[in-house]
């Protein structure tokens, strides 16, 4: 199954010199674990709520003097649109992430996360146990 069938379309976003308390505010009210930053449409590096644990308050810093920029882990892995399910859960185990942007070239097109691959997988366990459920003799 590709990708492009399970990612989120919306992936909320950022530029660079948003101030990370504006950060930690838009994850909220988007209910969302992290904002991709992004030049234009590119993305450049991504903000977790953990970042803003460890980055800002776990080092003890003035959040109103921190921007995007100074917390945001720049080492991005992405994936595109095409790309299958297993090969993307395996990059993300690989390289210990949760979230995955989704880029088609240099622009991005939308996210997923551990959270959505489990979820998919929880529904394709449920309609594997309705079969066998279906299929077995009555006690």
């Amino acid at each position: 199954m590709p990708i492009e069938d399970l990612a989120r379309s919306d992936a909320v976003t950022a530029s660079p010199e948003t101030p990370v308390t504006d950060l930690a505010a838009t994850m909220d009210e988007e209910n969302v674990g992290s904002v991709v930053i992004t030049n234009d449409e590119t993305p450049v590096g991504i903000v977790t709520d953990r970042d803003l644990t460890v980055r800002v308050l776990g080092e003890q810093v003035d959040p109103t003097d921190q921007t995007a920029e100074d917390v945001m882990t720049t080492d991005l892995y992405t994936a595109e649109p095409g790309d299958g399910f297993y090969e993307a859960a395996n990059l993300m185990a690989d390289h210990g992430i949760r979230r995955l942007p989704i880029c088609e070239g240099d622009t991005l097109v939308g996210i997923i996360t551990a959270d959505d691959m489990t979820e998919l997988l929880a529904d394709e366990q449920q309609h594997l146990g309705n079969i066998i459920r279906a299929q077995r003799p009555e006690y």
